[in-house]
């Protein structure tokens, strides 16, 4: 026990400034996320180039396979297909590229690299400031995606009706607003608590298993890996779930048959 007490272990939920561009200083998180950026656009890039030209190996099976899955997922949820395929951009850009940035998290050594006592490379998954502004992204690109099926009027009466007409509308419109943005941040703080204890859980491992961290840390980061996944399918899911919900039901159904023939 005293040996584990001497142990410094800092552990450190802000990102870090690693240098400075101007006034603007660019953390170890931004960084990590460009890094994933960069493979994320790779990846698509070459399993486009090698579907275009009709070859195929197993790698590019798989993202096949992963990107029909998720495709498929979409269709489930909202069966309108032109409505589907106009959210599946978003969605899917969302669960491959959040995989990507939470998968970065389990590489090993990513917190040994260090500049100035802070580590070079952190997950961007693992920065509050990117998972509130992926929810916020979703929050904006649900209301988008009902005032085009619903219409700007019809939009907003599911959040606002009026309270004399309709006391009882009125209340469940004004916990409808309040439930649109409390979910997302639900989400945001979700994926963040998660990746963000994944990494620590991996140092803690690493540190206490000591000289037998090379047979311990695989098991965890094998466990990680599954999380990662999971959480950019749930991310993911409850965006297709959320705007579904938003473009299929109006205040009341003849609020929303009106809404949709005005969109159209």
């Amino acid at each position: 026990m005293l040996q584990y007490a001497a142990i410094d272990l800092h552990i450190d939920i802000k990102t870090a400034p690693i240098f400075h561009v101007g006034s603007f200083g660019v953390t170890n998180a931004m960084i990590t996320g460009f890094v994933s950026l960069l493979i994320f656009l790779g990846i698509f890039f070459y399993v486009a180039k090698k579907v275009k030209n009709g070859e195929y190996n197993r790698f590019v099976g798989l993202v096949q396979w992963a990107f029909e899955g998720m495709l498929g997922q979409i269709h489930s949820v909202i069966p309108d297909k032109t409505i589907a395929r106009k959210i599946a951009p978003l969605a899917l850009t969302i669960f491959f590229y959040v995989l990507i940035s939470y998968w970065m998290s389990i590489l090993p050594g990513l917190d040994s690299i260090k500049v100035n006592g802070d580590p070079i490379l952190r997950s961007i998954a693992a920065d509050m400031n990117f998972t509130f502004a992926l929810a916020f992204v979703s929050l904006v690109a649900t209301q988008v995606y009902a005032v085009r099926q619903l219409g700007g009027w019809g939009n907003l009466q599911r959040y606002f009706r009026n309270p004399i007409k309709d006391p009882l509308g009125a209340f469940e419109g004004i916990l409808e607003l309040i439930g649109e943005i409390s979910r997302y941040t639900a989400l945001s703080l979700r994926l963040f608590g998660n990746c963000f204890a994944g990494e620590v859980l991996l140092l803690i491992m690493a540190v206490l298993t000591g000289y037998f961290a090379a047979l311990a840390l695989p098991v965890f980061m094998a466990f990680e890996l599954f999380i990662g996944f999971i959480q950019a399918y749930v991310f993911f899911i409850l965006t297709v779930i959320f705007t579904s919900l938003a473009i299929s039901h109006g205040p009341h159904d003849d609020h929303s048959s009106h809404a949709k023939q005005e969109a159209a």
